[in-house]
């Protein structure tokens, strides 16, 4: 009994540190999903919305943007960054995560300075490259002039294809470096002893990487694309900075698109409902990702 007791004290003074914490996010977090997902239901608009008593519209809002083909073109836009995006940053972090994980002189000197691209606010990094893609004047359109590539400035953020692709390697040059580091972490964990014994039984270099470092990076690898789908695929801060989603949507995505429905057309609901087609996304994407570490902890 009394260690009974003194087990539920111990849990109410935990309870009591937790609290904060719960309350907190409850109230940031939880408060804010359940308040947009009743939006979405509603027809709330600048003319409705500081009516006592909202209208309710079931699933209208849905099917109204499920109708709408700009909903299609922002949610492949955004599918077509993220994964042209992650593509880029794996390729070159894993190449980068390998070369520093060698002992040279300078070596963490450097990777530091690496990580400051990802450090650097995304709406610096949006402005910096603005202005290098920029026609007059950039220093992009610049150097290829120089090099006789192109006979005069190129418009890439007034093309279709240009303007996402300035996106993607804008993203990319802020993802490596976080890409780099979580690799990096992950190779340092593998014992240098295997490297060792399957260089005394011949193993080559592609031998030692298929066979010892993919199969025992495979959780850093999984977090790597995981996170870094789950944080481009709600990109918007960078998107709004260099085209705000042009030109003529090639780059909208759900995020901008949610936020000019809600404040520029005050179409709050369409706006919310759209809000809510991103995150149901991520969360399943998020469940999948705990289901794969519960199965890694497993193993």
């Amino acid at each position: 009994m009394k260690f009974a007791s003194r087990l539920m004290k111990g849990d109410r003074v935990g309870l009591l540190f937790v609290l904060p914490a719960v309350a907190f996010m409850l109230f940031f977090t939880g408060y804010p999903i359940i308040r947009n997902i009743i939006m979405s239901f509603q027809n709330i608009d600048v003319m409705t919305l500081n009516l006592p008593h909202k209208e309710f519209v079931g699933l209208g809002n849905y099917k109204g943007l499920f109708a709408d083909p700009l909903l299609g073109t922002s949610l492949y836009n955004t599918l077509y960054y993220t994964v042209f995006s992650i593509a880029i940053q794996f390729v070159i972090g894993f190449m980068l995560a390998l070369f520093f994980n060698k002992n040279f002189g300078l070596s963490k000197k450097v990777r530091g300075l690496i990580l400051i691209p990802w450090m650097i606010p995304a709406t610096i990094t949006a402005l910096v490259f603005k202005y290098m893609f920029s026609a007059s004047g950039g220093i992009v359109d610049q150097i290829l002039m120089d090099l006789h590539i192109t006979n005069g400035p190129v418009e890439w953020l007034l093309h279709p294809v240009s303007a996402m692709w300035s996106l993607i390697l804008t993203n990319s040059w802020i993802g490596v470096p976080f890409t780099m580091i979580m690799l990096l972490t992950g190779l340092t964990t593998i014992p240098s002893e295997l490297y060792e014994s399957a260089s005394i039984d011949g193993a080559s270099r592609w031998g030692k990487l298929r066979h010892i470092t993919l199969p025992l990076l495979r959780p850093s690898i999984e977090a790597v694309l995981i996170l870094g789908f789950i944080s481009t695929f709600k990109v918007f801060d960078l998107v709004y900075v260099m085209t705000k989603g042009g030109p003529v949507d090639a780059t909208e995505t759900l995020s901008t698109l949610s936020y000019k429905l809600s404040f520029s057309e005050f179409n709050f609901s369409q706006g919310a409902a759209v809000a809510n087609i991103l995150f149901a996304i991520l969360f399943v994407v998020s469940l999948a990702y705990l289901k794969l570490v519960k199965e890694d902890e497993v193993m």
